[in-house]
């Protein structure tokens, strides 16, 4: 019956993402979207391991999947910037249940 509790509890989306001197860090996936009218798809993560000044730390990257394989690409382009992070808040405020942020 230990499984029981699991079946009802969605596991985390955890991603592996490599530093500057290529160490690993983990990231929890909060949300994966796509931009409506582009074919681009976008993750937004969060650091598993966050030390206390990056708690509300949040990254955006495109992806890409091919079979198994997943690809992240920096957003650096401030248009695109502005749509994801736009797209973003718009999905988050509708699951806080529409709850206006100011």
């Amino acid at each position: 019956m230990t499984n029981e509790r699991n079946y009802f509890e969605e596991e985390p989306d955890i991603i592996y993402i490599p530093d500057d001197e290529g160490n690993e860090e983990e990231f929890e996936v909060i949300m994966k979207f796509e931009v409506d009218g582009s074919d681009s798809k976008y993750m937004m993560v969060v650091p598993l391991e966050a030390s206390d000044d990056d708690t509300d730390e949040v990254y955006a990257f495109r992806y890409e999947e091919d079979g198994d394989d997943l690809k992240l690409y920096m957003i650096e382009d401030d248009d695109e910037w502005e749509i994801v992070e736009e797209t973003f808040n718009t999905l988050v405020a509708e699951l806080d249940g529409g709850n206006e942020h100011e």
